[in-house]
């Protein structure tokens, strides 16, 4: 049964040995967003490390320190990431991240879903 969470930052879906983070529409991030948002996610995962789908298409901005945050303490349990982006926008905040914050688990942006499952099932 998957097992699902919603806050004011995102929802988080647990399914089939994937984590899915769907950010909320035009939420802005900062440090203490991050660190609400890594909570969060790490009540879920039960001591389990997992491949984790973040679309973040309706971030509307990340802040410096919430990159870094993310970053680092964002990858704890984390086996991979894929970042699924569609605008302009979402695509060019996943790029800088991901340029940026040198995330140390492995880490792309999709703009196809299945591509993304497709990479995170390997990870599984």
């Amino acid at each position: 049964m998957p097992i699902a969470i919603e806050n004011e930052y995102a929802s988080y879906k647990l399914i089939d040995g994937i984590l899915y983070v769907t950010y909320t529409k035009d939420v802005i991030l900062d440090l203490p967003a991050a660190v609400y948002i890594v909570k969060e996610r790490l009540s879920i995962h039960e001591g389990l490390y997992l491949p984790v789908l973040c679309d973040v298409r309706h971030i509307k901005e990340v802040n410096k320190a919430a990159r870094s945050y993310l970053a680092i303490e964002g990858s704890i349990l984390v086996k991979a990431v894929a970042f699924i982006v569609d605008s302009p926008v979402s695509e060019m905040l996943s790029e800088f991240y991901l340029r940026t914050n040198t995330p140390t688990i492995p880490t792309k942006a999709f703009s196809n879903f299945d591509l993304a499952l497709k990479f995170l099932n390997s990870y599984k």
